[in-house]
């Protein structure tokens, strides 16, 4: 009973994380359109690297259905299915499957008999680029059936692709050092 009650507390917090991630946003103006950058990415790639793969895409898909539930929680409060089937749900889908892509590479790591994975900052940035890219890949084939490649790019990664690699950047650096307290953590029991 204690080890489902963690287990949730664990999830929730994530998602806690995630949404209040989410309302982070810088606009970046593009045309007559204001397009949000916000923390969403940044938070979920952390959520994945951080937790073990079952927990990052579990707390990541409760993120997303909670959202398309009604709970006002993806970027700038909104919420819906509409936004799942708009032009954000490729996105939001996306982050579904780079939590799995990036949970499941941190569970191939080798692990010591003290079950800590060492891992470089090199292998870190690696997998923040590999979520970042695996978001962008889903984000930019909605946009595409939506309105063409060619507006994809223009409304779904031009914009984009700067801030993007600021939270790979800053998504790296809180990874590898969460990753350093957990090896002290693991050597003191």
């Amino acid at each position: 009973m204690k080890k489902i009650f963690t287990e949730t507390a664990v999830i929730l917090a994530a998602v806690f994380f995630i949404a209040l991630s989410a309302q982070i946003t810088i606009e970046v103006p593009l045309n007559d359109a204001k397009i949000p950058i916000s923390g969403q990415s940044f938070a979920v790639l952390l959520v994945a690297g951080i937790f073990s793969l079952k927990r990052g895409v579990g707390a990541v898909a409760l993120y997303v259905l909670l959202g398309a539930l009604g709970l006002p929680i993806f970027a700038d409060g909104e919420s819906g299915t509409d936004v799942l089937l708009g032009g954000s749900g490729g996105f939001l889908i996306g982050f579904i499957a780079a939590a799995f892509g990036v949970g499941y590479r941190m569970s191939k790591l080798p692990a010591r008999p003290s079950g800590f994975r060492p891992i470089s900052f090199t292998k870190v940035l690696y997998l923040m680029t590999f979520g970042t890219a695996i978001i962008l890949f889903f984000g930019i084939g909605r946009l595409s059936t939506l309105y063409g490649f060619e507006k994809a790019l223009e409304y779904g990664f031009y914009p984009f692709w700067q801030g993007a690699l600021v939270k790979i950047l800053l998504g790296a650096i809180v990874l590898f050092f969460v990753e350093k307290y957990r090896k002290n953590l693991k050597s003191k029991v």
